[in-house]
């Protein structure tokens, strides 16, 4: 499954705050956000309004901008390491003993007479 924006948003506002050595319960009460919706914000069940993740960035003091930078490299290292597993995949499936047999030219044309 593809990681998704709020799940990425939500990890990368966890380690800044567990980078400052800062309590939930003290970021939730500078941003005025209830400690439950930080709490399923950081751990992406919940999509946060860019409202919310403007008071959340204010309360850590990093710019939103920084958070957003961090989760588009997050997101883009995923979406590239989702696309080498899936190229791994399908090697797999035709290696072994699978036989991929492709018709000559002069084989389709007499077929197809």
């Amino acid at each position: 499954m593809a990681l998704l924006l709020r799940e990425a948003l939500g990890d990368s506002l966890r380690r800044t705050r567990v980078a400052q050595s800062r309590t939930l319960r003290e970021v939730s009460n500078t941003a005025r956000v209830s400690l439950g919706y930080l709490s399923e914000v950081e751990r992406g069940r919940k999509e946060a309004s860019s409202e919310l993740l403007a008071a959340i960035c204010d309360a850590l003091a990093v710019p939103l901008a920084d958070v957003m930078s961090d989760v588009s490299v997050v997101l883009s290292d995923a979406s590239i390491a989702a696309a080498r597993s899936d190229e791994a995949a399908v090697a797999t499936r035709i290696d072994g003993d699978t036989r991929v047999v492709i018709p000559a030219p002069a084989a389709r044309a007499l077929a197809a007479a």
